[in-house]
């Protein structure tokens, strides 16, 4: 992983990648507030080189606002994680996508 790329901006890169003129009109990626604080992401891999990828769900919890909940199901990663770990969640996703 190129730490010297934040991982913002790589996923917006790997959204890019994915466009092509088909797939973004049926997939995508979602980030959405949870109401007790939190977020939660929802990245579709339907028609990407990671559709038939092994993930195992991971979860980690260190306390009331910092946790994260992740797995792919449905050939869509899904996560949520408290108000603070949105980056760590999307580095988590880019790890796995790179095969790091």
């Amino acid at each position: 992983m190129d730490r010297t790329v934040h991982s913002f901006d790589w996923l917006q890169r790997w959204y890019t990648e994915q466009c092509d003129g088909d797939w973004e009109h049926s997939w995508g990626i979602e980030i959405g507030p949870l109401d007790n604080p939190g977020w939660t992401v929802a990245i579709d891999l339907e028609e990407t080189s990671l559709e038939d990828r092994d993930y195992s769900a991971e979860s980690v919890r260190r306390s009331e606002t910092d946790w994260i909940f992740t797995r792919v199901q449905e050939r869509r990663f899904e996560a949520s994680c408290g108000p603070g770990n949105l980056t760590e969640v999307v580095t988590m996703f880019r790890v796995w996508a790179e095969g790091s």
